[in-house]
């Protein structure tokens, strides 16, 4: 019998989760501080989380660019990823999901690798590049959808030839498909994906997914 409906894809994705993704109490308690702080529930699954800490070990990051952090669960998972002596800087709007995020990096033990950046992410990624740090190796891009096509272009101006790049919630449930739709969030994954498309600066791909987290899906590229 063919999996097709949204409850088929969240039994499916607990079992991957439960049989590749090990239990941790430090990532969970991430979780449930999260929950009880108030936060949104949109951090990314397990499953994704663990792709995002495989890609780092993968790529060999050192210094990791995230935008987007929430309540640090995808934080910690990239942190744990990076190269000894690496840096995770990543990028929050809200000073109480920083906060939040702030305890639990301490309780994960990775607080030492993160820099946490509290503020719109187009005001703060234009600073960063002011301050003439070393390019990042590896971005994550998980935060207000309107601004992707700005975030996504500072990325790459932030980047090096080999910098991977993941863009996350491009597919948004199948609109992005959709060419008159307004929802902005929408709008603004569309216009990443077609800089993704054009700019030679980079070579990219996009993935749908169904899961936990319903039907969506992300991009991956790589600086050239």
């Amino acid at each position: 019998m063919p999996f097709s409906t949204p409850g088929d894809w969240r039994r499916v994705d607990g079992f991957l989760a439960r049989t590749l993704v090990a239990d941790d109490p430090t990532l969970t308690a991430s979780l449930a501080d999260a929950a009880a702080a108030g936060l949104p529930a949109i951090e990314v699954t397990p499953l994704a989380g663990k792709l995002l800490h495989l890609l780092a070990r993968m790529s060999g990051a050192r210094r990791v660019l995230e935008v987007g952090t929430l309540g640090g669960y995808s934080t910690i998972w990239l942190a744990r990823g990076i190269r000894r002596g690496g840096r995770v800087v990543t990028l929050e709007l809200e000073p109480r999901h920083a906060e939040v995020a702030r305890a639990n990096f301490e309780r994960a033990g990775v607080s030492e690798q993160i820099e946490i950046v509290v503020g719109r992410a187009a005001d703060s990624l234009p600073v960063i590049a002011e301050r003439g740090d070393e390019p990042f190796d590896l971005v994550f891009i998980d935060a207000d959808k309107e601004s992707n096509p700005i975030y996504l272009e500072l990325a790459i101006r932030l980047g090096r030839p080999g910098t991977v790049i993941v863009v996350d919630n491009v597919v948004r449930a199948g609109a992005v498909a959709d060419p008159d739709t307004d929802d902005s969030m929408v709008v603004g994954a569309r216009q990443a994906l077609e800089l993704l498309a054009s700019d030679p600066r980079v070579d990219a791909t996009a993935l749908q997914t169904v899961g936990a987290k319903g039907w969506d899906g992300f991009a991956i590229a790589v600086v050239v």
